[in-house]
Formats: structure tokens, C-alpha cells, sequence
């Protein structure tokens, strides 16, 4: 939650922070983009870091990086002052999701994998739904830059409450008893941490992982339009004043909130019903796609402001749908190395989302704004057909292998 609240906070303020510094749709575009290139380029080393140390200690240490960015945006006075902070704010958050991934590999049965992805995107959802009217509101009452400090500072609460809680493995938690570790265990192996050196021959040479990451780029295109830029879409091209863009920017992403649960549970519940877990993963994934491409196209054409919004609920939807479905499918087929095959994905993902603000920057200015949307919607057309050759039962370490590694 706290991720998305910190990166889109300036979403809802970019408005404001054009005005006060003259920045042009294409210096914004760039300054969004900023972040993702960091995001972006740091996905491995972030990764690398959490199988190194463990997420105990990883994740506290990247936490608190991008919460000091995340406030020392506020202390920017100029594009290119704003663009560099941008770019280490991304550095630090690049380890969070794979990370995160890596936190959940000794502690989640198999089928609990698409439930339990879908909760931690799901947060992510629920703090970027409810950022933007808070947002509205700090910059109505003190201006565009006490978000920034406001934000900032939750990070280093949370990584502190991480620190002291979290353990790396069930066997090193107190509050574990020896059914619960039984349980665990004999879903997912013995609990023993990681050693050595991350096999990335051995990932780089799954087909499987190239086939998701191709899928997650389309993803990560898509849902960068709406992160970054739907306040000011909605401001700009369908006429909302500030009070109501902060509201409307909240609704499709509350959507996309209940697309992260249902997706993963739907998955899980096929899985466990049919025995599948190649099927449960590919229509559920495709299905979203699909029902996202659907959803943007009315959305982008339909004259009644408000009907767009109800549209871009229902895309929202759709695309989020994916989303817990393609972060357990690095848990299914990457096991103790789960962070590292999740930061492949991730990598490619946010290449899209970094291509994504300055590619719509460029096709508002030379064609409007229903391009970037028409754009949008057939890359949830790939990304379904994509889906397709994604096979989740296709372990890149089978439980033999990883225990040699272990050993």
C-alpha cells in the first residue's frame, strides 16, 4: 500500500506542479518516466539484494531509501532537480514487489500463492484508490508539497514494525508452532535459507519466465496510462475540476482493488477444483486481458464524461484481474528464487511503464488523447493471446535441484 501511495502521489499533483514551474505535457512526461527507468534498471539488483541478506533486512533498508526521496521531492524547485529525484525514488522502490515475492516463498502453500499475491497487490490498488482525494486535499489546504513530506514519512514506520515481526523463515518465528511449520514444510520443503550465488543461467533459460515478462510489459504499459496519467486525463481532455478528478481518479482504481483478490481466488479455487494449475493460471490471465481491452475502448469514445469512468472501472477491473495471477506464477515455477525470476518479469513490466508517459506525451500532442487508449487496449489484446503460452507447472527448479543449491 505504502509503494503506491508514495509513487502516485505526484500523479494528483503534477497539475499543480506544472503551473508553478512552467513545465510542459512532455517535461511531465518525462519526469514520470524518470521513475520507471529507475524502477526498471534496478529490478535484479533489488532482487539480488533480498536473496542476499533476506527480505528481514532487505526490505527495511530499500523502505527507507525511497521514503527520504519520496519527502526530499518536496524540497525540488526545478524539472530537471524534480527528473533525479524521481530516478533514486525509483531505485529504491525497484526491490519492493520482487522482494516481497521472495518474503512469501517459505511461508505460502501452493494453493495459497494467487490468494496471497492478490492480497499484497490488492493493497497496492487500495492505497493508489485512496491517495488521490487525500492528495486534492493537502494541496487545496497547503500546496503541492506537504503530501510529499506526509507520505515520506509512513515508510519509516513501517519498516521498522517489518524488522521487529518478520522472519525469513517459519522455523526462526516464535509464534509458529510445529503443526503450522509441519504444514508449510511439507508443501514447500524444508525451511532453509537460500546460499550462494542467484543460478541466473538457469532462469534466463526458462521460456516460461521470457513468455511472462513479454506478457507483463504489456501490462506494465497499460496500467502506467492510468497510473500516471488518468487525473490528468480526466482534468484535461474530460473537464473534471480538481475536487472531482481527485474523486473520479479514486473509482477505477477501487476497481482495479477488487480485480487483485478476485483474480487470485478464482485462480486458486481452479487450481484446487480441477487440478490444473497450467489452466487455472492461463484463463483467469487471458480472461482479464480480454475483459480489459473491452473496457477501454468505450471508455475512450463514449462522449459522457461519466460513462467513461464507469468504463475505465470495468478495464481497471480487467487488467488487475492478471495481476495476482502473474506474481504467483514466479512463486509456481521459481521457488527460494522466486525474487529473482519475479524481478525479470518486473524489469520488463516497467521498461513498458517507463515507454509509457512519454509515448502518451507524444500521441496526445500529435493525435489527442484517444490514441494512447486505442494503444492500450491492443496491448491487452497480446498480453491475453500471451497468457496463452504461459505454462505455471514448468518449475525452473524442481525441489531436488533447489535443495542441491541450498546444500
Amino acid at each position: 500500500m505504502i509503494t503506491y501511495m508514495d509513487r502516485v502521489v505526484i500523479a494528483s499533483a503534477m497539475p499543480s506542479i506544472q503551473k508553478e514551474m512552467g513545465i510542459s505535457l512532455a517535461a511531465a512526461g518525462g519526469i514520470l518516466s524518470a521513475f520507471r527507468w529507475g524502477y526498471s534498471l534496478f529490478q535484479i539488483p533489488g532482487a539480488w539484494l533480498g536473496d542476499k541478506i533476506g527480505p528481514r533486512r532487505a526490505l527495511p533498508l530499500i523502505v527507507t531509501w525511497w521514503s527520504l526521496f519520496t519527502s526530499l521531492t518536496a524540497l525540488t524547485f526545478t524539472g530537471t532537480q524534480m527528473l533525479v529525484c524521481r530516478f533514486l525514488f525509483g531505485v529504491g522502490e525497484a526491490g519492493a514487489f520482487p522482494i516481497a515475492t521472495r518474503s512469501l516463498s517459505r511461508w505460502m502453500l501452493p494453493s495459497e500463492r494467487g490468494y496471497a499475491q492478490g492480497i499484497t497487490h490488492a493493497g497496492s490498488r487500495l492505497g493508489q484508490a485512496f491517495t488521490p482525494p487525500i492528495v486534492v486535499a493537502m494541496i487545496a489546504a497547503w500546496g503541492w508539497r506537504s503530501p510529499f513530506w506526509a507520505f515520506g514519512s509512513m515508510g519509516i514506520v513501517w519498516a521498522a514494525v517489518w524488522y521487529y515481526w518478520y522472519r525469513d523463515t517459519p522455523r526462526e518465528h516464535a509464534a509458529v508452532n510445529r503443526a503450522e511449520r509441519d504444514l508449510i514444510e511439507g508443501a514447500v520443503g524444508a525451511s532453509k535459507k537460500t546460499a550462494g550465488s542467484v543460478p541466473w543461467s538457469a532462469i534466463l533459460r526458462s521460456q516460461t519466465l521470457w513468455t511472462l515478462a513479454a506478457m507483463y510489459f504489456c501490462y506494465g504499459y497499460c496500467i502506467a496510462v492510468y497510473q500516471d496519467w488518468l487525473p490528468t486525463y480526466l482534468n484535461k481532455a474530460r473537464g473534471f475540476n480538481l475536487k472531482q478528478m481527485g474523486f473520479y481518479a479514486m473509482l477505477p482504481l477501487l476497481a482495479g482493488t477488487v480485480g487483485d483478490l478476485v483474480g487470485g481466488v478464482v485462480s486458486d479455487h481452479i487450481a484446487k477444483r480441477s487440478g490444473d494449475l497450467k489452466i487455472a493460471r492461463r484463463s483467469v490471465g487471458a480472461f482479464g486481458f480480454l475483459l480489459a481491452a473491452a473496457g477501454i475502448l468505450p471508455a475512450t469514445f463514449t462522449p459522457d464524461p461519466y460513462l467513461c469512468v464507469v468504463y475505465t472501472c470495468i478495464a481497471m477491473f480487467g487488467l488487475e484481474l492478471t495481476v495476482g495471477v502473474s506474481w504467483a506464477i514466479p512463486l509456481d515455477i521459481g521457488g527460494d528464487w522466486a525474487g529473482s525470476v519475479s524481478a525479470v518479469m518486473n524489469t520488463c513490466g516497467n521498461i513498458g511503464g517507463a515507454i509509457s508517459p512519454m509515448a502518451l506525451a507524444y500521441l496526445v500532442g500529435s493525435y489527442g488523447w484517444n490514441v494512447p487508449f486505442v494503444v492500450a487496449s491492443v496491448l491487452c489484446v497480446f498480453g491475453a493471446l500471451l497468457y496463452g503460452w504461459i505454462d505455471a507447472t514448468r518449475e525452473i527448479f524442481p525441489k531436488d535441484i533447489q535443495h542441491v543449491h541450498q546444500s
